[in-house]
């Protein structure tokens, strides 16, 4: 019986942490239909959450840098996806952007701008505004920050941990002794 306390509270110690997966576009997904500054209005993009691109065979990934996306070109693409399904995990904090390089999409609008913010909900100093000759309406607004997730949280869910340990060890020796 004690055994089976501590196990439980281990489990209850234990913190469960999942990125958010964002599936560009929404049920339109990665195509020319789809309006990417109010989709990515409504998103908030953290550090361990995922892009999942979906698209068929006419569109590609490409991600660029901002100069490469506000002139819609992609050869100096510092990544390119293809195939239909691709997840990106975003790794960083700070401003991303992608475009499909197929001849004219980016120039229709098939296009996305985010910012990353950091665990803790904060963007690197620098980002980036509405970038260059893009007009106001296709600008996504910056998102609200994320639910305060940062060091505090991760050191309070460490000692959550530890002491679940702690708790299952000495059950475990008063169990025996």
């Amino acid at each position: 019986m004690a055994m089976r306390i501590a196990l439980l509270i281990l489990a209850l110690a234990t913190p469960v942490v999942y990125g958010a997966q964002h599936v560009v576009g929404g049920s339109q997904g990665w195509s020319q239909t789809t309006d990417y500054a109010t989709w990515t209005a409504a998103q908030t993009f953290a550090v361990g959450d995922t892009l999942l691109f979906t698209y068929d065979s006419t569109h590609q990934v490409d991600e660029v840098n901002q100069a490469d996306y506000n002139s819609c070109s992609s050869s100096n693409a510092i990544k390119n996806y293809n195939g239909g399904s691709t997840t990106i995990t975003l790794t960083t904090a700070g401003p991303m952007y992608f475009i499909c390089p197929t001849s004219g999409h980016c120039a229709q609008g098939m296009k996305l701008s985010i910012t990353v913010v950091a665990a803790n909900g904060t963007t690197p100093s620098g980002s980036p505004t509405a970038p260059t000759g893009t007009p106001p309406s296709t600008v996504a607004a910056s998102p609200p920050p994320p639910p305060k997730s940062g060091v505090a949280s991760i050191s309070c869910n460490m000692n959550n941990l530890m002491f679940g340990f702690l708790l299952v060890f000495v059950t475990m020796f008063a169990y025996m002794g």
